[in-house]
């Protein structure tokens, strides 16, 4: 199991991007966090399999419709042991 942790930026608060990723994570079988940052970003954080982190990753490009991503930013974390997936 590999954990990346992934820095989003552009219109990502009180868009729905949180929920919207843990319904995606969910669906792809992750673990982990999704939470708003003080700066306006939102922090991922998603533990699996490397395909299903892949996956994600391609989604957080985009995210929800009212989303406007400008930056994805993907930084390696520790393996975590972690259930389901939160929103903070």
């Amino acid at each position: 199991m590999a954990c990346v942790r992934y820095i989003v930026s552009g219109r990502v608060q009180g868009v729905f991007f949180r929920a919207s990723a843990r319904d995606e994570a969910v669906r792809l079988g992750l673990a982990g966090y999704a939470r708003n940052l003080a700066d306006g970003r939102v922090e991922v954080l998603a533990c699996g399999e490397d395909s299903a982190i892949a996956e994600l990753e391609r989604w957080l490009h985009h995210g929800p419709a009212l989303a406007r991503v400008t930056s994805v930013e993907r930084l390696m974390a520790d393996t975590q042991e972690l259930r389901g997936f939160q929103v903070g």
